[in-house]
């Protein structure tokens, strides 16, 4: 194994990695090193440059923390999150609901709340939404008891693991689906937010002069054993960003239908125009019904 020129790095390290014994990592292992050395051989990286690389990673190990996954937040703003997420999921997010990323903010213990019940937990400012949806399998039968996790980010554009300001589990719910497969719930038309732009990930977007926002959206994760659990979020048609999102986390098929009302009997007493609802049905894979692990603490 020693080493001539420059045509024989790649072929000693991949000799060296035939006997790793799991066959699946082994593939993968390969191919990373494959693609990683033409990649360098096409762009003819310098000394320099492959340094700043390295720094770009140890900057994403320093930047994350109990709170905050900088190599997620990396790994979105590459796109790569949501190709594997559309790869893994929904005939490539041409089924009626594409899976979406979960994003760093889910946790798993959200109180449950009754139906039609609001998750608005703290005073928090923001038009009501009145959101009915239905969940159902690949047939179009109705999912029932299916448990659903709700979340979104308050009008300041923060979650509320995020803000001290807002009370604990502020924009969260659980609710289990009706025989019907419905379930539904009060909140507030969800608002766009910046990612943290204060780290390897920001720099790159920022170099890039691209905007460093999200559009607005509702989370939801959808689970019940039997079926693959669904992790996705519904945008809000025309929000700002829309066509931007920074994480490229928006496709054709989780643009809801958010109705703005600006007349008429409002759905709750203490409701001022104008309000919004939506309406939305999920569809569920057969499939295994794993859960998860929340991406920060």
């Amino acid at each position: 194994m020693i080493i001539e020129t420059e045509n024989d790095v790649t072929p000693s390290v991949l000799k060296v990695m035939a006997a790793a014994p799991d066959a699946r990592i082994r593939e993968i292992q390969e191919a990373f090193v494959k693609h990683i050395h033409a990649f360098a051989r096409e762009v003819r990286l310098t000394e320099r440059e492959w340094e700043y690389g390295i720094g770009m990673l140890n900057g994403i190990g320093k930047k994350t923390t109990d709170t905050h996954n900088e190599g997620i937040l990396f790994s979105d703003c590459l796109g790569l999150s949501t190709l594997v997420c559309l790869m893994n999921n929904g005939a490539g997010g041409s089924t009626e609901t594409a899976a979406a990323l979960l994003g760093p903010f889910w946790r798993m213990h959200s109180p449950k709340t009754e139906h039609g019940g609001s998750i608005v937990r703290s005073p928090t400012p923001g038009p009501a939404l009145f959101t009915t949806c239905r969940v159902v399998d690949d047939k179009k039968n109705p999912v029932a008891n299916a448990e659903v996790d709700v979340w979104h980010a308050s009008t300041t554009g923060m979650y509320e693991n995020q803000d001290p300001e807002q009370a604990d589990h502020n924009l969260r719910g659980k609710f289990f689906t009706d025989s019907n497969g419905r379930f539904s719930f009060r909140t507030i038309l969800p608002a766009g937010y910046p990612i943290p732009i204060d780290g390897p990930a920001g720099e790159m977007v920022l170099y890039q002069k691209r905007e460093p926002w999200r559009p607005a959206h509702l989370h939801f994760l959808i689970h019940k054993p039997g079926f693959k659990t669904l992790v996705t979020q519904v945008f809000v048609a025309g929000a700002r960003y829309i066509d931007c999102d920074v994480v490229f986390g928006v496709t054709k098929a989780l643009i809801g239908d958010y109705r703005k009302h600006e007349s008429g009997a409002p759905p709750a007493a203490d409701v001022k125009a104008p309000w919004y609802t939506l309406d939305y049905t999920f569809h569920v894979e057969p499939g295994e019904s794993d859960l998860p692990q929340p991406p920060i603490k």
